[in-house]
């Protein structure tokens, strides 16, 4: 199910626009912070401002639009607080501790760039703020109570990083499917599924139209890590922006591992048909949120 030229260009402008405005956000919500010091937020800005394609933030700007007919200022709030849990993530996992690597979006990472204990801190304030700004940030109580409860479940012990536990658990074990899918749901796919809800609920989204939407996050998010294994095999790390071929040499669990490369790609493309067919009800309005499953699969980096 390829994009064909003039529709892909068209989303990658409308992708390239949300992480702009996403990280115009950010450095307004970091700069409000007075009170850090300055080599801290030398680090917190040197990661938030190392680029990425803001994938997770364009997808609650996407579904608060989609729900409501445009972004409100609830939604870009939560778009950049889940823009920060998951840069923390990143720097995290860059660590030697766990993945040690020295490369992210093609610049040193940040532990590289200054050294363990500053990174350390940085994706540790990263993670708080992301709360913080929430609380203060979100006019009405309810909604920053839902979001700060959505962000919280799905990156927290339950989500994220149960899925990073087990897939350090996991190295240099022979695997199975079953292990595979409960990692990439929680490391990766519960993210996907938390940005949709954020963006659902900060457009007032129906019951119906909010699950719709959580079941349409979880099933690309899982799609974009399948696809993420896929590229880690066959692309360089220059393309890539960081290590090529790290999970391979960390005996990482990846689906070509496991069910091999064939499989890996068919699983890819059933999960992005499967989400494309839970967005129907929404007819033509979500033909960007379709674009973005098929965009995710096709995706080289």
């Amino acid at each position: 199910m390829p994009l064909n030229r003039a529709i892909e260009s068209n989303f990658n402008t409308q992708l390239s626009e949300k992480a702009q405005f996403v990280n115009d956000t950010l450095s307004r919500l970091v700069a409000k912070q007075t009170d850090i010091s300055s080599d801290l937020e030398k680090a917190i800005r040197y990661t938030l401002e190392a680029g990425g394609k803001r994938v997770r933030s364009a997808l609650v700007l996407w579904c608060c639009e989609l729900v409501s007919g445009r972004v409100n200022r609830d939604a870009e709030i939560a778009a950049a607080a889940i823009e920060m849990v998951h840069t923390y993530s990143l720097v995290h996992d860059d660590l030697p501790a766990m993945d040690d690597d020295d490369f992210r979006r093609g610049l040193p990472t940040c532990h590289k760039a200054f050294d363990e204990a500053t990174a350390l801190l940085a994706g540790d304030a990263l993670l708080t703020l992301a709360f913080e700004v929430l609380a203060k940030e979100i006019d009405a109580a309810p909604i920053a109570v839902r979001l700060i409860g959505e962000l919280a479940q799905a990156a927290g012990p339950a989500g994220m990083i149960a899925g990073q536990m087990a897939d350090l658990k996991a190295e240099n074990g022979r695997g199975s499917e079953e292990i595979l899918e409960y990692i990439h749901i929680n490391k990766t796919a519960k993210m996907f599924r938390c940005a949709a809800a954020m963006g659902a609920i900060c457009g007032m989204a129906s019951d119906d139209d909010f699950d719709r939407l959580c079941e349409y996050g979880l099933k690309i998010g899982l799609g974009f890590q399948i696809a993420d294994d896929i590229l880690d095999v066959c692309a360089s790390s220059e393309h890539l922006g960081k290590t090529a071929g790290k999970d391979a040499k960390a005996g990482k669990v990846t689906y070509p591992t496991v069910v091999g490369m064939k499989k890996s790609k068919q699983l890819a493309e059933k999960l992005a048909d499967e989400a494309v067919a839970v967005l129907e009800p929404f007819g033509q309005k979500a033909d960007t949120l379709r674009n973005f499953a098929i965009a995710l699969l096709k995706r080289t980096r």
